[in-house]
C-alpha cells in the first residue's frame, strides 16, 4: 500500500483482484458444482499478458494425430502429459509418461482403455503459464477436496472441422472422467461456431450451459457429482476448416 495515498501500489491491486476471482470460482465449485471464469479474471489469476499468452497459444501448432478421435470419424490434434502438484507449496512434479487411461463407469467409448499419445513436448512443460494454470487449478479444487498431493492430467486438444464433418470435440458425449476437478480452458478459435459447453446433473438437469468464445475463458466442474460435454464445432465459413483450441485438466488425489 501507498503509505503516502493509502492506495494498493499495481501489485497489490493485481493481487487482490486474483483472490477475489478465485474465491468466486471455489464458492461455486462448492455450490452449484461449476464455475465460467471470465478471461479477465483468469489472466489476472495467471499474471499472463498478450505475449506470455501468444507463447502458450503456440504449443497447438505442435500437437498429434489422435488416432482414437479419428476411427470415429473426427480429426482432433492432441499431446498428454502427467504431473503430481503439492498444495502446500505448488510443487509441480512431471511424471514418467505412460498410457492415459479412463476408470470404469465414466467414459462409455474409452473406459479401462489403454491410450497412447505423444507426449507433451519439452517447452511446452517448461511453460510457465502453463505451470501457473496448474497451480490456479491446484488452489480451486481445494474448495472440493483436501489432498497431500494432486495427479494432474493434462490434455491439449485441436478439433478440426469442415462442411464436409468431423468437430467432435467429445465424441462420447455426456460422460465423466472419474476425477476430482475436470477443466477446459479456451486457448483459441478460428471460423467456429458451435462448441457448447454443458455440464449438468446426473439426471440430466442442466447447471452450465457456455460457449467458450474468448481465448482464456476457464469452465471448470465437480466431476464428482456432474456431467460434462460439448456440442459439435462446425465451421462459419464452409470453404475453410473451423479450429477450436482447448487445455483440457483433471485433477485428482494421488
Amino acid at each position: 500500500m501507498d503509505t503516502d495515498t493509502g492506495f494498493l501500489d499495481p501489485a497489490q491491486e493485481n493481487a487482490a483482484a486474483a483472490r477475489s476471482a478465485e474465491e468466486a470460482a471455489r464458492a461455486a465449485l462448492a455450490g452449484t458444482g461449476a464455475y465460467l471464469m471470465p478471461p479477465a479474471d483468469v489472466l489476472t489469476c495467471l499474471g499472463a499478458d498478450a505475449s506470455s499468452w501468444a507463447h502458450l497459444a503456440a504449443h497447438w501448432e505442435d500437437l498429434s494425430e489422435d488416432a482414437y478421435a479419428a476411427r470415429l470419424g473426427t480429426r482432433r490434434l492432441r499431446r498428454y502429459g502427467h504431473f503430481s502438484l503439492s498444495p502446500a507449496t505448488g510443487e509441480l512434479r512431471l511424471l514418467p509418461h505412460s498410457a492415459f487411461v479412463q476408470p470404469d463407469n465414466t467414459n462409455p467409448l474409452y473406459e479401462s482403455v489403454d491410450r497412447h499419445f505423444d507426449p507433451l513436448t519439452g517447452d511446452f512443460v517448461a511453460d510457465p503459464v502453463l505451470r501457473r494454470i496448474l497451480g490456479l487449478l491446484g488452489r480451486l479444487v481445494g474448495a472440493l477436496e483436501v489432498a497431500e498431493w494432486w495427479s494432474v492430467r493434462v490434455h491439449p486438444f485441436r478439433v478440426l472441422a469442415t462442411a464436409q464433418g468431423g468437430g467432435e470435440p467429445t465424441p462420447e458425449g455426456m460422460h465423466r472422467d472419474g476425477v476430482t476437478l475436470v477443466s477446459s480452458l479456451l486457448v483459441g478459435r478460428d471460423n467456429a461456431t458451435g462448441g457448447e459447453s454443458t455440464v449438468c446433473s446426473p439426471d440430466g438437469d442442466d447447471i452450465l450451459s457456455a460457449t467458450l468464445c474468448e481465448p482464456a475463458s476457464l469452465l471448470v466442474s465437480d466431476d464428482r457429482g456432474t456431467l460434462h460435454g460439448v456440442s459439435p464445432v462446425r465451421p462459419v465459413d464452409a470453404a475453410l476448416p473451423a479450429r477450436r483450441d482447448v487445455l483440457v485438466t483433471t485433477l485428482t488425489p494421488g
